[in-house]
């Protein structure tokens, strides 16, 4: 991650705005009556805005973001819906994801072949495991059914999918579900951690380990490698998108 996204809602902002420059400077120069295709002007202002998000070397899926943005405002200012109904989407949003623009990690759900692969990294033995971003705890799940002599914990700091997993797996003595931010969540208790962030917090993530787990824990890191730091083992799961497993001793 380049240090000039390191402010995603500025970053944000900034470049939505130096593309909204581009296309409104040739907008005047050229329409300057008002503009007779309006998506067209959004789709030239989506492409100046990912071009900028790229050259400030923004993740690959912000690209797509700020691409779509403002053509899809457009488009859904075309289908005249009720303000509610957007307020109603915006509230559902941000229940499921929350703040995504400070901890730069969407919502990424692992699948039940990963989960298994998962379960057989594990060492043996009634193992302290922590899930650091469960989700609705799909994972945790499986894992905790495939492992049923270890105890399993998942922090969840976004409040649907945190409601979610706790109604889940209220029934199940080997998972215990946690509402917060794992930042803040002291690790030297556990033998195990499985990550699939992004990325962009992977450094810091690793620094946080070693800092806190006991020398020989374990970091299951899904699709995301620790920068500089050779895995102690690489696992490809047979799933559609050959989901990558990078094991840390820490």
């Amino acid at each position: 991650m380049d240090a000039g996204y390191r402010l995603p809602l500025a970053s944000v902002a900034l470049t939505q705005v130096a593309g909204m420059v581009v296309a409104g400077g040739l907008l005047l120069a050229f329409e300057p009556e008002g503009p007779r295709h309006p998506l067209a002007w959004a789709v030239l202002q989506g492409a100046v805005a990912a071009a900028v998000a790229a050259a400030a070397r923004a993740p690959r899926w912000w690209w797509l973001i700020h691409f779509s943005f403002v053509p899809l405002v457009v488009l859904a200012l075309r289908l005249e819906f009720a303000p509610g109904w957007y307020l109603g989407a915006f509230v559902a949003l941000l229940l499921v994801f929350w703040r995504t623009d400070k901890s730069r990690v969407p919502l990424f759900l692992s699948n039940a072949r990963t989960a298994a692969a998962v379960a057989g990294l594990l060492p043996a033995g009634p193992r302290r495991v922590v899930d650091l971003g469960c989700g609705h705890a799909g994972l945790l799940c499986h894992v905790a059914r495939a492992r049923p002599e270890a105890q399993f914990v998942g922090i969840e700091h976004a409040p649907l999918p945190w409601l979610v997993a706790r109604l889940r797996t209220w029934r199940r003595p080997n998972i215990d579900i946690r509402y917060g931010d794992f930042w803040t969540v002291d690790l030297s208790g556990f033998d195990v951690a499985y990550a699939f962030l992004s990325p962009a917090p992977m450094p810091r993530l690793w620094a946080k380990l070693v800092a806190e787990m006991p020398p020989g824990a374990l970091l299951v890191s899904n699709s995301f490698a620790v920068p500089d730091v050779a895995p102690a083992r690489e696992l490809t799961v047979g799933d559609r998108r050959q989901t990558r497993l990078f094991s840390y001793r820490v």
